[in-house]
């Protein structure tokens, strides 16, 4: 079979699957083998589940192709727990952890049709924007190996560029969807807040976290978010259910949107002129759409936002359930000791403060549709840019995030669904990508011009080095 298949979208790999033009069988062997042959160099995989995806696959060739990915494989992020799968959260504390069940976004895929093909690379507990661990090495970005993919679905992005699956799970509470999308050229669409359940575990502090599809094109991305949505029983937030199926709303028109476009991020740092050319481009080809485009920069700058946002992020590492804080990495480490050090009223305050700032920010969305942003303030950096100018101090290098990823958390706390689309290409061949932050619950209208967009300026040929 020829592996030019490895590029094909899922949705068209479960049309042929349905046609019986290729097998289940033969779709897992071939990303076995590219996996075995190109993942050395980038390490997107944390635990390859050969085995149990041929077994899986072999079963569906003899059931119906009733499910509407029936058959096709695709790989889980390694901070979501999959039944019988090691799920290490690439930390030491958990090298060896098998879960007995499936995180319930994991059980919604396997309804779908879905194979799980093994468990991708993150950082430690997932709280950095560069997947680099000591339990499970620095993933690498295909288009240039000595660079981060992003993170934390950086794993799951460099493997989905270099066409070791068709599609991808994500997760995404700062950025982390959106980040490694940007990085490696791919579309990222983090949910609104609700629309896939964190069961069986709540939402934690304002409910920052959501799985969400990483995928080559609109349409794999929105049929993804079709499989994950929906709520479990005892939620505490519930998005509004969608008029019709997402995939059904990247074949519709978006119609004349007003958009915003900004460089200016929430927080005060520099943005690269790559990165600010990226979203001013994209306003020129959105004005050339016929849409009414304006420069327009939401309320957002504070910068008591970024304080509040660690106090409620630092919980995370404090919860993860490792008790002896030695064998957590130096950045969880300092984190899990300040949350530990923070009284009970001052992360109340810290949430009230994001909440009101939450009210003051959204409001921005009654004047327009969408706010055009670039999705980073840099590049792709280089693996190991994490603690670079900071003589090893953790606590600096985590605030060091913000020189990176100053557009991408805020969306996490308003709770709205954003975007990155690879719409600009450095000279030297380097993704660059724009966000799209939609109103609330407004995924519908980000997945039609999202679409629109892929039209006027496809991405989905092109291909990194390490493919």
């Amino acid at each position: 079979m020829s592996e030019t298949l490895a590029f094909a979208s899922a949705l068209e790999l479960a049309e042929r699957i349905r046609r019986r033009e290729v097998s289940p069988v033969e779709l897992v062997e071939m990303y076995l083998r590219r996996i075995e042959r190109l993942d050395p160099q980038l390490s997107s995989y944390v635990t390859v589940d050969a085995d149990g995806a041929l077994a899986a696959a072999r079963a569906a060739e003899r059931a119906p192709a009733e499910a509407p990915f029936h058959g096709v494989p695709l790989p889980i992020k390694d901070l979501t727990e999959t039944a019988g799968l090691r799920t290490t959260y690439s930390s030491k504390a958990f090298a060896n952890y098998v879960p007995e069940h499936d995180h319930s976004v994991v059980r919604r895929l396997r309804e779908a049709g879905f194979l799980v093909l093994g468990k991708t690379n993150t950082p430690e507990l997932g709280t950095i924007a560069q997947t680099e661990s000591e339990l499970n090495g620095a993933c690498r970005n295909p288009w240039d190996l000595s660079l981060t993919p992003g993170g934390s679905s950086g794993g799951a992005a460099a493997a989905l560029a270099a066409g070791l699956c068709p599609v991808a799970h994500g997760s995404d509470g700062g950025g982390s969807i959106r980040i490694p999308a940007s990085c490696c050229g791919l579309v990222g669409l983090k949910p609104a807040r609700g629309r896939v359940s964190p069961a069986p575990y709540g939402p934690g502090s304002l409910g920052l976290a959501t799985s969400g599809p990483i995928a080559r094109t609109v349409r794999d991305a929105a049929a993804l978010l079709d499989a994950m949505a929906g709520p479990e029983p005892g939620e505490f937030f519930v998005a509004p259910a969608p008029e019709r199926p997402f995939l059904a709303e990247s074949e519709r028109e978006p119609g004349r949107l007003r958009i915003a476009v900004t460089v200016e991020p929430p927080v005060e740092v520099p943005v690269h002129p790559e990165c600010a050319a990226a979203a001013r481009a994209a306003a020129e080809l959105l004005a050339q759409l016929g849409h009414d485009v304006r420069e327009g920069t939401p309320p957002w700058r504070s910068d008591e936002v970024f304080v509040h946002f660690v106090r409620v992020w630092q919980v995370g590492p404090a919860l993860a359930g490792v008790d002896d804080l030695s064998l957590l990495e130096p950045i969880n480490r300092a984190l899990a000791e300040d949350a530990r050090s923070t009284s009970a009223p001052e992360l109340a305050l810290a949430v009230a403060q994001l909440q009101a700032f939450v009210r003051r920010v959204v409001s921005f969305w009654d004047e327009v549709d969408v706010v055009v942003t670039p999705t980073l303030a840099l590049p792709p950096v280089p693996i190991g840019w994490t603690y670079e100018g900071t003589d090893g101090d953790p606590r600096l290098a985590f605030a060091r995030q913000s020189l990176f990823t100053p557009f991408t958390s805020l969306v996490n706390v308003t709770g709205q669904p954003a975007m990155s689309l690879p719409l600009h290409w450095t000279a030297s061949g380097l993704p660059v990508g724009v966000q799209l932050i939609g109103a609330p619950f407004g995924e519908a209208t980000l997945i039609r011009l999202a679409a629109q967009l892929e039209q006027a300026r496809p991405w989905v040929d092109r291909r990194p080095p390490v493919s």
